[in-house]
């Protein structure tokens, strides 16, 4: 498979538990080990032979000799090839503080990273610090904020029979988040200035920026008056729910909307609110979009159910233009 990895970081992340992140992590390994000194961390627990949920197998993770990978202290302990301890962190997580560590042998690791995507920020840059050409990241159950473009540079999505063994419902779910991750950014002549405004809510009217005196959107209707007087320009640094574009769609000037987040991890919208937003002509934009480098497919449910990959592969590429495949069947 040609797929672009000119990357300093690479974040793996899933539409669900069980949709191949670790399979998908342990093909990067073996495709770029040979060319690059790779890094490796998690922001959950990865490489369990054993999924603590549903008690099926899962594939462990492969590292190999010179590898830099960053683990809590209780997995680092519990690896049984050696290693060189580059750093160990201050600040501790549940499983102790993270070592950062350089592998002098092939092995088997446990995965336990930083919980917080601002400690897993930190971690990749010291691993970098170590003359890594590429880290990668390997994302927790269902969560897509390692692939924020302020964490890493790029992404590959996995999906598959763990999201639904209904393929129509599967494709569906898998092509409304590749639309969410592909929203423009936003291209104002005064985007410079988005970077002062960390938290809060803001209306931008004649290219400046006010704070709204609310904590979330779903406040909205507690304002003085109506959003429409303020400005039909709103960026929050908050997430996005269905609550607050629905408000929109009930109005009559929806059309008027234009609401700006950082990234799409920000934004939780189903695809029905989403498109429906769009339809009546509003707009969404982001700061940053990441740079998706392909889609993944996992034709084997948690429960041991066998979809068809090449049907689900062909079926997506109706939509998606960019690489998707099924890792156990390429090199």
């Amino acid at each position: 498979m040609d797929l672009n990895l000119n990357f300093k970081s690479i974040s793996v992340v899933g539409l669900e538990k069980n949709t191949g992140k670790t399979e998908t992590l342990n093909y990067l390994i073996k495709k770029l080990n040979k060319t690059k000194i790779l890094g490796l961390t998690s922001i959950g627990i990865d490489g369990e032979k054993c999924d603590q949920v549903t008690y099926t197998s899962k594939p462990e993770i492969k590292i190999k000799e010179n590898m830099i990978f960053a683990t809590s202290e209780k997995h680092f302990l519990q690896k049984k090839f050696n290693a060189e301890i580059l750093y160990v962190s201050n600040s501790k997580t549940s499983l102790g503080r993270i070592v950062i560590a350089r592998s002098l042998e092939n092995g088997l690791v446990l995965l336990s990273g930083p919980s917080s995507t601002y400690k897993m920020y930190e971690i990749i840059n010291k691993i970098k610090n170590y003359n890594s050409d590429t880290v990668l990241i390997d994302g927790a159950i269902s969560r897509l904020s390692p692939s924020s473009p302020f964490i890493t540079e790029s992404m590959i999505l996995t999906t598959g029979a763990a999201v639904s063994l209904n393929q129509k419902e599967l494709v569906k779910k898998t092509v409304h988040v590749f639309n969410l991750i592909n929203i423009n950014p936003y291209k104002g002549l005064y985007s410079e200035e988005f970077k002062k405004y960390e938290e809060g809510i803001f209306y931008i009217k004649e290219n400046n920026f006010y704070r709204l005196n609310i904590k979330t959107l779903l406040n909205i209707k507690n304002l003085n008056k109506d959003i429409s007087e303020y400005s039909y320009k709103i960026y929050t640094t908050g997430s996005l729910t269905n609550n607050f574009i629905k408000y929109l769609i009930e109005r009559k000037d929806t059309g008027k909307f234009e609401i700006i987040v950082k990234d799409y991890t920000k934004l939780f919208l189903s695809s029905e609110i989403f498109l429906l937003f769009l339809k009546r002509g509003g707009k969404l934009r982001v700061l940053k979009k990441p740079n998706l480098i392909a889609i993944t497919v996992n034709p084997v449910s948690p429960q041991g159910y066998i979809m068809n990959s090449d049907n689900i592969v062909s079926d997506l590429k109706n939509y998606i233009d960019i690489p998707i495949f099924d890792v156990r069947k390429v090199d």
